[in-house]
């Protein structure tokens, strides 16, 4: 208990917190504790679990409170927070966009493992034109800004030309802002439109990636308050949830080349419904479900060339 007269210290403000939130409803309460008394003290979480007899200064703990009670009301820690980290990398994030998921991570695996294995596979002409990929859908732009960084970390950057399109020009802001954030501006091109409808998008692209809106629209309210803090349109896939991946089949073939592929990312329970859509839409295509880490249904790769799917 603090004497009267003496600062609390973080494992007493941790404490506190965590009760705080625990009855609000949190279910990782102590972890939102954690993340946000290491915002408020400007330092990471493992400085502040290293350290629980450390006294933050009044105005450190005033603000911990203050984000301690935004989160109680159920706005997301990553809002609050400013950023969220996704593949190893911190990307700013605000309402204007979802919050990227570690689930996510698994579409950009795909993709960055889609790049490498045509790139050093057979050999490709000195006058080749670049690698294109387009991502439809992009929001905070984790995905494309992820995969540009990745590719350049192991020498593809010069290789692969990356296209991505929001409907928003406001949601585009934030995933320049990343772009510049991560030093790959100059990798990317942004532009808006919706899906496929993108003034001065490329006429054909070797893969597609999205991420896009899959919660059926009846059950977005049953979904954790925290969501209801993130735009709607970026969660709400329609009486299904499917009504933007059958506008992203309709419209792929259209823009992939002869070997080109897309990976959409899916709902858990949509795996079904997904292959039976790709067989319908895309005869002849060869379609598979790649699943999370978690060992769930996550990505719907659909490809119409000779790579085949990955693995």
């Amino acid at each position: 208990m603090t004497q009267a007269g003496t600062a609390p210290t973080v494992a007493e403000l941790l404490l506190g917190a965590t009760d705080r939130l625990r009855v609000s409803g949190s279910e990782s309460a102590r972890l939102d504790a954690e993340l946000l008394l290491a915002h408020a003290l400007g330092v990471e979480r493992t400085t502040v679990l290293a350290h629980p007899e450390a006294r933050p200064g009044s105005g450190q703990a005033q603000s911990f409170a203050a984000a301690v009670e935004r989160r109680a009301a159920g706005e997301p820690v990553a809002y609050i927070r400013g950023f969220k980290e996704f593949y190893g990398l911190a990307f700013s994030i605000d309402s204007r966009a979802l919050i990227p998921r570690p689930e996510t991570e698994r579409l950009v695996e795909l993709a960055e493992a889609r790049v490498r294995t045509v790139l050093t596979g057979s050999p490709r002409p000195e006058d080749a034109p670049p690698y294109r990929v387009w991502d439809v859908g992009t929001g905070s732009g984790a995905i494309c800004v992820a995969l540009a960084v990745v590719l350049r970390r192991h020498g593809y950057g010069d290789a692969v030309e990356l296209f991505a399109s929001d409907r928003s020009e406001r949601v585009l802001g934030l995933a320049v802002e990343n772009a510049v954030g991560h030093g790959v501006a100059d990798r990317l091109t942004f532009a808006a439109g919706d899906m496929f409808d993108v003034s001065g998008a490329p006429s054909t692209v070797d893969l597609v990636v999205s991420n896009p809106p899959y919660v059926p629209s009846d059950a977005i309210p049953g979904l954790p308050i925290a969501a209801s803090f993130e735009p709607r349109d970026a969660l709400d896939g329609g009486p299904d949830g499917l009504d933007v991946v059958r506008r992203l089949l309709a419209g792929v073939p259209e823009v992939l080349g002869p070997e080109g592929a897309a990976l959409i990312e899916i709902g858990a329970d949509q795996a079904d419904a997904v292959l039976d859509l790709a067989a319908g839409a895309l005869a002849g295509w060869t379609a598979r479900i790649h699943e999370d880490l978690a060992g769930r249904p996550r990505v719907l790769e659909v490809d119409r060339g000779d790579e085949g799917p990955l693995s």
